[in-house]
């Protein structure tokens, strides 16, 4: 189970076990079912089919036009595999002559959990699965020939083994019956322009460049790695996302788009079709297949899956396109293309978690160069902002208490009848009188807490998801606010905040008014911290302290209260009717 669904499940049964205290219930709506997006419908016609000549009375009909013969290409091939580094500012992107294909593509500004630059190609499931920039063709018939080009030398223009962007950099490859060229040029941003094609001596050959054998961070483990990798496409202005674990079979995505590709928890490899005449080229399509392999330390019954992406062109011709492989930094994808910004996708509350997340940017850049320390004045702040409606819903839980005696009372009176007699009826009736009659509002708890939820639930995905926390540190043993903190103690790894957490939380639950008297129910409630202790356990450090942070403001805030604000008086108690005795 991922981080999300952890915490989602923590804020759902959170926000059941409150409503069913005051004994109304609620069911989750399923969420529509988005049918698969459309196969491409157009296909690329090999050739034209030679116009016959008409048929002419007592003349054989002409013969249809043989098609031109092959031309005799020049042979252009290298002798042995060699590496060739490109450099830049941000990145380090190693080919292999032998198929013009990607090595490895290092992101020099990011370090993987040895502290050496983060190499986002997985080199042991390529050299299983294929490398990044292997070239497919559309037809089956032609899968045999894909592999011979992949698995060919080329000639390198320029042939060093170190280049300094900016750059050009050109793969060519002839048997003297086919030639593939890769060009490829290297900017000073993340951005790299490349032209792919493939001539057969009559024609140019529909292509697809893929990026095969996974793609993003190498620290995780592959379980996180499947947890996180998906493909992602633009589809008119909005992004669709597929996980990799649900791609099951082949499937082809029809253009035109923006760009798509793969990408995971930080960074993203989008390939960007080249606009012809201000519009996105309409003969692209995305093709999306799924793989697998199963690692040499693999204990899981079923092996990691991946997505294969290609980009694919479906008529003859060049396929040029962009290939941006970078951080999920919300500026620099602005920067590229500012759609793109929205594969930081912050979920339902993004009107709440945008702003929280710019705020976060704010004070890191202003007041304190530590994201922990802004994670704890930021959950201050929202807290205090908060206060009113905790003093609401605190409020509530005392009148809901104070009558509580009351309420139970009249249930004892009525517990006797069956639940569809019309006498439990009355006491329903007789239970909102007293609702009315004490001012009491039964929903007064639920709506304070319902108001917090978004917020809540945005601060989440604030924590979760931008890069800024990558590897980012706080204090002491907390050395990475993206994952769990540990200290080794007894031969053992053990979280330490989750465990503070959920004494705070307990503290604070047992200072907190209860909107009920039964001691069941109490009981049930002081579990809670230890429930959401072990559903936060092993979520990343800067969410718990969130939590802890906002344990310990309860805890604050529960002592100004008690001590300031008067409990509720209520009304006199009503007399007791004679319904029940019918």
């Amino acid at each position: 189970m991922n981080q999300e669904r952890r915490v989602l499940i923590a804020f759902a049964l959170s926000f059941v076990v409150l409503v069913l205290m005051r004994m109304f219930f609620f069911k989750e709506q399923p969420k529509p079912k988005t049918a698969p997006p459309a196969p491409a419908q157009q296909a690329a016609k090999n050739e034209s089919k030679p116009a016959s000549a008409p048929a002419v009375p007592g003349k054989a009909a002409a013969a249809p036009a043989k098609p031109p013969a092959p031309v005799a290409l020049p042979v252009e091939q290298g002798n042995n595999a060699q590496e060739i580094v490109v450099e830049g500012d941000l990145y380090r992107v190693s080919f292999s002559t032998q198929g013009a294909v990607v090595k490895s593509w290092v992101l020099t500004k990011y370090k993987d959990e040895k502290g050496k630059p983060l190499d986002v190609v997985d080199g042991a499931a390529c050299a299983n699965l294929g490398y990044p920039m292997s070239i497919s063709l559309t037809t089956p018939a032609e899968a045999s020939l894909a592999s011979q080009l992949n698995n060919a030398v080329f000639v390198a223009n320029p042939s060093g083994s170190t280049i300094h962007a900016p750059a050009k950099l050109d793969f060519v490859y002839s048997d003297g019956k086919v030639r593939v060229k890769k060009e490829f040029t290297f900017g000073a941003g993340y951005e790299v322009k490349a032209e792919v094609s493939v001539y057969d001596g009559q024609r140019y050959l529909p292509v697809a460049v893929e990026w095969p054998g996974g793609f993003g961070d190498q620290s995780l483990t592959y379980a996180q790695k499947e947890a996180y990798g998906q493909a992602a496409y633009d589809a008119g202005g909005k992004i669709e996302t597929i996980a990799d674990r649900k791609v099951k079979e082949e499937r082809t995505i029809s253009g035109p788009f923006a760009f798509a590709g793969l990408e995971d928890r930080y960074f993203a490899a989008m390939f960007l079709p080249e606009k012809s005449g201000g519009e996105f080229a309409e003969n692209v399509s995305l093709r999306l297949s799924s793989q697998t392999w199963t690692p040499p330390d693999w204990k899981e019954k079923e092996p990691p899956k991946y997505a294969r992406a290609a980009i694919a062109s479906s008529s003859p011709g060049t396929l040029k396109f962009r290939l941006f492989v970078a951080p999920k930094d919300m500026d620099v994808l602005r920067a590229e293309y500012a759609p793109m910004e929205g594969l930081v996708d912050f979920g339902w509350f993004t009107i709440f978690a945008k702003p929280l997340f710019l705020a976060m940017q704010y004070m890191y850049a202003h007041w304190v160069r530590n994201y922990g320390w802004v994670i704890i004045i930021l959950t201050i702040l929202i807290n205090m902002l908060m206060f009113p409606l905790k003093l609401k819903q605190i409020r509530s839980a005392q009148e809901m208490q104070k009558i509580g005696p009351i309420v139970k009372g009249i249930q004892d009176r009525y517990k006797q009848y069956k639940f569809n007699d019309p006498r439990k009826q009355r006491m329903n009736q007789e239970i909102m009188k007293l609702y009315k009659d004490h001012g009491v509002n039964p929903l007064g708890g639920c709506l304070p807490m319902a108001l917090q939820l978004p917020i809540l639930y945005g601060f989440y995905r604030v924590l979760e998801l931008p890069i800024e926390l990558r590897h980012a540190p706080w204090i002491g043993w907390v050395k990475d606010l993206s994952a769990p903190e540990t200290v080794h103690m007894f031969g053992y790894g053990v979280h330490i905040l989750p465990i503070i957490m959920i004494v705070a939380s307990f503290f604070m639950q047992k200072m907190t008014p209860m909107p009920t008297v039964d001691p069941n129910q109490q009981r049930m409630m002081l579990l809670m911290p230890v429930f959401l202790g072990f559903l936060f356990y092993n979520l990343a450090s800067g969410l718990v302290l969130y939590f802890l942070v906002a344990s310990l403001v309860g805890i604050a805030q529960q002592v100004f209260i008690n001590k300031t604000v008067a409990p509720p008086v209520l009304k006199p108690v009503p007399q007791k009717t004679s319904e029940a005795s019918e």
